[in-house]
C-alpha cells in the first residue's frame, strides 16, 4: 500500500514537469498593452468626409488671350471715337465763353420780349463786365486772335452802346423834341437798333458753339 501511494506521487510529479518542460502554451506578453488582436474592418460601414473631384461650374475659356477671341476696337464707330477716345481738350478759354453762352442767349430773351430799359441794361451791364475780364485775360495771347474772341470784343462794344442809348432816351426824352438830337430817342430808333443787336447775339451764339 506505501509502494502504491508512492507510485502515484511519482505520477503526478512527472506531469507537472511536462508542463514546465515544453508542454506549456505560447502566448504573448499582453501586459500592460492593451488590445493586440486583430481589429474587424469596419470602415465600409461609415461614409467618409474625403473631398471629392467635382466638375468645374464655369467651363475652361480657351484662348483667353488670343486676338481671334478679343472683338477688335470699334474705331469706325463715330460714337465711340468721340465718345471714348476723344481726349480731354477743354481749355480755359473755351470753359470761360462756355459760361457766356447762357448770358447772351437771357439777353437775346429779353430783346425778342421787349423787356424793359432796366432788365435790358442790367442784363447787358453783366455781359459786357464778363466780356472786359475776357479781354483783360487773354489780351497778347494766341487766343485773342480767335474768331470767337473777336466777335464777342464787337458784340460788347455794340451791346453798351445801346444800353446807354435806351438809358439816355428813358433820361431825356421828355425834354427833347423829336427833332435835332431828339431824333437819336425816337422809339423806331431804339427798335431798330435793337433789331442789329438781336441779329449780332445770334450770330456771336453761333460762333461760339462752333468753337467747342
Amino acid at each position: 500500500m506505501k509502494k502504491f501511494a508512492v507510485f502515484c506521487l511519482a505520477i503526478i510529479l512527472s506531469t507537472s514537469a511536462g508542463f514546465g518542460w515544453g508542454f506549456k502554451k505560447d502566448t504573448p506578453d499582453t501586459e500592460g498593452k492593451g488590445y493586440v488582436g486583430t481589429l474587424p474592418d469596419i470602415s465600409k460601414s461609415f461614409n467618409t468626409n474625403e473631398p471629392k473631384s467635382t466638375k468645374p461650374l464655369f467651363e475652361e475659356s480657351k484662348n483667353f488671350n488670343s486676338s481671334d477671341e478679343i472683338k477688335p476696337v470699334p474705331r469706325d464707330n463715330p460714337a465711340f471715337v468721340n465718345i471714348i477716345l476723344k481726349d480731354n481738350k477743354t481749355s480755359p478759354y473755351l470753359n470761360d465763353i462756355n459760361e457766356l453762352l447762357p448770358q447772351l442767349e437771357n439777353l437775346l430773351a429779353c430783346i425778342e420780349d421787349r423787356c424793359n430799359v432796366q432788365l435790358f441794361n442790367a442784363k447787358a451791364y453783366f455781359f459786357t463786365k464778363t466780356v472786359e475780364f475776357l479781354r483783360n485775360k487773354y489780351e497778347n495771347t494766341p487766343e485773342s486772335s480767335y474768331i470767337s474772341f473777336q466777335k464777342l470784343m464787337e458784340l460788347s462794344t455794340h451791346t453798351q452802346s445801346v444800353a446807354t442809348l435806351r438809358a439816355e432816351a428813358e433820361k431825356y426824352r421828355p425834354y427833347m423834341a423829336y427833332a435835332g438830337a431828339g431824333y437819336l430817342y425816337n422809339d423806331n430808333v431804339i427798335d431798330q437798333q435793337l433789331e442789329y443787336l438781336k441779329t449780332e447775339i445770334e450770330d456771336t451764339i453761333v460762333v461760339l458753339k462752333e468753337a467747342h
